[in-house]
């Protein structure tokens, strides 16, 4: 994989030009997409920045988020040929960094359930996820430093750990989603990948300008708390063995590491979030239901079309759940610092006719917290497993701290 940082580095001390970084990104994507199919479309020609902290940096973009330069298809042929006039603010800060835009990554149709035919660079014959398929498998084949995702359920974090990449997803709007299609504004949050957590970092400051989500010299040990989401069910196996391995790499690095039991009202958000998820889709796509249903993806259309009777009482009774298990997840990190659980059930699913269950992804999009995937350990196949760590709402820079603990703990 393409290091983000280590390009800054050569970039910064002119070893390397712009120009030449985003040319080996280019030739990178002619030899292995023909064979991965993580982009939809490309870029002709590229224009690179002279100037930007991302200068030289070749990023790809999910094709539910807007670009002026590039179709936005959305995975669905509803929107086959669709040029937005404007970039999402997300593309646009982005380039005010310097970054260069090369190309649009598949996505599920909606950034829902549908798979795409992007093949898992880790083994094709698995599937990459979703619904951030194309975005995590372009940054697993070598092919780009960084792309942009998105999460309403667990679309950034799992694909992440079946492709075996480094992925964030943010606090609940810390990236904005304007220009983003939506399928719930509750849940809908932009995510990054990249190949390691010093490499999301260094993206995810360059495009926020925030400082402090750069990683410092010196890492604290963090104190965390292992949670193992029983209410979600058992993980198989090799996700059992990932979470284990990173709990003892870490403690033996030095972290303080203990099992920790989430409040019960924390369980009852896990059990509503598809109200909140499927109330909120059957508004946001409810143009695209009435008028193109025989066009729809099938999963999808099958989805709402069994969630058609939500009413807006259950919506409001899940909500009220979610506002009281986020105030009492917050009295969690009192204790510990960051938690550390599952990223998916297991290894990447076999075939490409599912992309996969997000189980133990969608609490933490309903909780608004940030998520960081690290891979811990690879299972037979050559199938990556990662675990995540989450932080408490608003510490981003505590996410990417910890987890590069963990990260460089697991390295050891």
């Amino acid at each position: 994989m393409i290091s983000l940082a280590e390009l800054k580095r050569r970039i910064d001390s002119g070893d390397l030009s712009a120009a030449a970084a985003v040319d080996q990104s280019c030739a990178a994507i002619s030899a292995h997409d023909k064979t991965i199919g993580a982009f939809v479309c490309r870029a002709e020609t590229v224009r690179v920045a002279s100037a930007g902290p991302l200068r030289g940096i070749a990023v790809g973009i999910k094709d539910i988020i807007d670009t002026s330069d590039f179709p936005t298809e959305m995975g669905s042929p509803i929107y086959r040929g669709w040029r937005p006039r404007a970039d999402a603010p997300v593309v646009a800060m982005l380039k005010q960094a310097g970054a260069t835009i090369v190309g649009k990554t598949t996505t599920t149709a909606f950034a829902s359930r549908d798979p795409t035919a992007t093949l898992n660079p880790r083994n094709p014959d698995h599937t990459p996820g979703g619904s951030s398929s194309g975005s995590a498998a372009a940054v697993a084949a070598g092919m780009i430093p960084l792309a942009l995702g998105t999460q309403t359920g667990g679309s950034v974090i799992r694909p992440a750990s079946f492709c075996g990449v480094a992925a964030i997803k943010p606090s609940f709007r810390l990236l904005p989603t304007v220009g983003v299609k939506c399928y719930s504004w509750t849940l809908d949050t932009v995510g990054l990948f990249a190949a390691g957590v010093e490499d999301l970092a260094h993206g995810l400051s360059a495009m926020t300008n925030r400082p402090e989500l750069l990683p410092g010299a010196a890492m604290q040990a963090p104190r965390i708390g292992v949670v193992t989401q029983d209410f979600a069910g058992l993980p198989e196996a090799t996700s059992g063995e990932a979470l284990r391995i990173a709990a003892l790499a870490a403690e033996r690095a030095g972290a303080s590491v203990r099992t920790l039991a989430l409040p019960e009202i924390v369980a009852e958000a896990w059990q509503v979030q598809p109200t909140v998820q499927e109330f909120e889709a059957h508004r946001a796509l409810a143009w695209e239901y009435r008028t193109h249903y025989d066009a729809m993806a099938p999963l999808l259309r099958a989805k709402l079309d069994e969630t058609v009777g939500l009413l807006p009482a259950d919506y409001d009774a899940a909500r009220r759940i979610a506002n009281r298990a986020r105030k009492a997840l917050a009295k969690a990190f009192d204790e510990v610092d960051v938690l550390l659980t599952f990223s998916a059930p297991g290894v990447a699913p076999k075939g490409l006719d599912w992309t996969g269950d997000p189980r133990f992804n969608r609490l933490w999009t309903l909780m608004g917290a940030p998520c960081v995937n690290i891979p811990a350990t690879v299972a037979e196949g050559g199938l990556p497993v990662g675990v995540q760590v989450i932080a408490r709402f608003g510490d981003d820079t505590g996410a990417l701290e910890a987890a590069r603990f963990v990260e460089e703990a697991l390295a050891r």
